[in-house]
């Protein structure tokens, strides 16, 4: 089973625009995500896919290998279904830019699912962490997600989901973490389908999948991580960098 990661990287974001350029500890945020994906050491391959010069050279400065988007695109997953298919693989793992805290332990978990499943029965796995505090619940940035018993997706929404209306026996809540593991057909048929209204309107691409009617696995990790959306993380990050370099 080949299993690559693909780490979609625009340079406008709407948030924080040129985020992926910015400095973490004295490299470009892209160039970290892209060092620690590398250096869990899961993948056959790994590519950064931008349609940015700045980028696309700074990774390849790094020895990086690096794939050019042509179209603008809805979604970081539309991005690499663009790409992919000039690429011999099974597994494609979306690994966002913004992550540069990304680690093997999880990873390794979510890869693990298409391992196990020898039917295929599961075609799109992703990562949930729990919520361990209001201001993260109620944070319209934080994407939050319930599933059923069996840890198949029901919805994802930037709402505070599960309500606890009853205040006995509260739910436990999840933070989606934008990590996606596709199987590569899975991936060139999301990207045929047409967006959804409920994609429009909370701005989650995952939803495309659940309103056609596809299934998406969550798998649960207890490693939170830090994207980097705003300055303020950006800020954090590097003193969690900081922090960890001078223990080590």
């Amino acid at each position: 089973m080949k299993t690559i990661a693909m780490i979609p990287a625009r340079y406008d974001a709407s948030r924080f625009p040129g985020k992926l350029m910015k400095h973490l500890a004295g490299k470009p945020v892209i160039t970290r995500t892209f060092l620690a994906t590398l250096n869990t050491g899961l993948f056959d391959e790994v590519f950064v896919v931008t349609d940015n010069d700045e980028i696309g050279n700074e990774i390849k400065s790094v020895g990086g290998n690096v794939l050019f988007s042509k179209k603008k695109h809805d979604s970081g997953s539309d991005r690499i279904a663009e790409v992919s298919k000039r690429i011999d693989c099974d597994i494609i793992v979306n690994v966002q830019g913004d992550e540069p805290f990304t680690e093997k332990k999880s990873l390794k978990k979510l890869i693990d699912v298409f391992k196990k499943d020898s039917i295929q029965k599961i075609s799109l796995a992703s990562l949930m962490v729990p919520i361990n505090n209001n201001s993260e619940y109620n944070n319209p940035n934080c994407v939050k997600v319930v599933t059923d018993k069996n840890n198949f997706a029901l919805y994802f929404s930037r709402s505070s989901i599960p309500h606890d209306r009853s205040l006995k026996s509260p739910a436990i809540a999840f933070k989606h973490k934008g990590v996606y593991a596709f199987r590569k057909s899975a991936l060139l048929e999301f990207t045929n389908l047409p967006i959804s209204n409920l994609e429009l309107s909370e701005k989650i691409e995952c939803l495309r999948f659940l309103e056609n009617g596809r299934r998406i696995k969550m798998v649960e990790t207890d490693i939170q991580g830090i994207e980097i959306d705003t300055p303020a993380d950006l800020a954090k990050a590097n003193m969690i960098w900081c922090s960890k370099a001078r223990s080590s």
